[in-house]
């Protein structure tokens, strides 16, 4: 193959995308079958089928980007740029949520009834939903602190505040199955119930998704993958997590406060 002439990573083709698409599919049809036949079969191979491609793809790009060369500047910019539009998505995600509950929310001012809807209980925003506040929040203090800290050369505090913000992250999610497990209504109980579960659900997803984002960076910075000066897959984490901390703090306020 000839000498390459610019900076960019022509990429190889590769199977990751169409094993992917198969494994949605598999999961897709395999939860329509679970809810309605009770055979959980097909949903299993397909979220084992989704995991191994995620292993085996995210495998590759750590191979291109830290020990081939492939990540140069132009191509590290094209992935920010990337990563900023895939949050721009996310924001306008949230944004459906948030106008549904506010739509509903002010019919109530027309109509009959009152909202929260007349003999449902909301939950208390001074409670769980205020230590989640205190959790998220301090997990976006530990995650600025790895930055800092890879961006300085401080292998061992990054490795410490990356291991710390896992920790939050998988403390706020277990306080969010408690409360769910306990909250006084369910997705069932009307437009309250379905727009409540809905949007603080996906929220926790993204807190899962942005949890494992960051485990993978903790062991990369564990195996010297990460440089004070080429690290994007630490940036981009960084950056997914304070979306999903500024994205809670609109759920409390709205939602667990306003809604309340």
């Amino acid at each position: 193959m000839a000498h390459q002439a610019h900076a960019y990573h022509m990429v190889d083709p590769s199977p990751w995308p169409l094993v992917g698409a198969v494994a949605a599919l598999f999961t897709t049809f395999g939860l329509v079958i679970w809810f309605h036949h009770h055979s959980i079969t097909l949903v299993i191979i397909g979220l084992v089928l989704m995991l191994l491609t995620m292993l085996q793809w995210w495998r590759d790009i750590i191979r291109e980007g830290t020990f081939q060369g492939h990540h140069t500047l132009p191509v590290q910019n094209g992935l920010r740029y990337g990563m900023i539009l895939f949050i721009i998505s996310e924001v306008f995600f949230f944004s459906g949520f948030f106008w549904a509950f506010y739509h509903l929310s002010s019919l109530t001012t027309s109509l009959p009834g009152a909202w929260p809807p007349t003999g449902l209980s909301p939950l208390n925003p001074l409670e769980v939903p205020l230590l989640n506040t205190t959790v998220l929040l301090a997990s976006g203090v530990s995650v600025t602190w790895a930055h800092h800290s890879l961006m300085e050369g401080e292998r061992k505090q990054t490795i410490q505040s990356l291991a710390l913000t896992i920790i939050l992250g998988l403390y706020f999610t277990a306080l969010q199955a408690m409360e769910y497990y306990e909250a006084p209504f369910t997705i069932a109980d009307g437009a309250y119930g379905s727009t409540f579960f809905m949007a603080t659900g996906f929220h926790g997803l993204h807190v899962i998704i942005g949890s494992t984002f960051l485990a993978v960076c903790l062991l990369r910075q564990i195996k010297y993958h990460f440089t004070s000066e080429h690290h994007f897959g630490f940036e981009a984490a960084a950056w997914y997590w304070h979306f999903v901390d500024v994205v809670w703090l609109f759920l409390y306020v709205s939602i667990y406060w306003w809604g309340s």
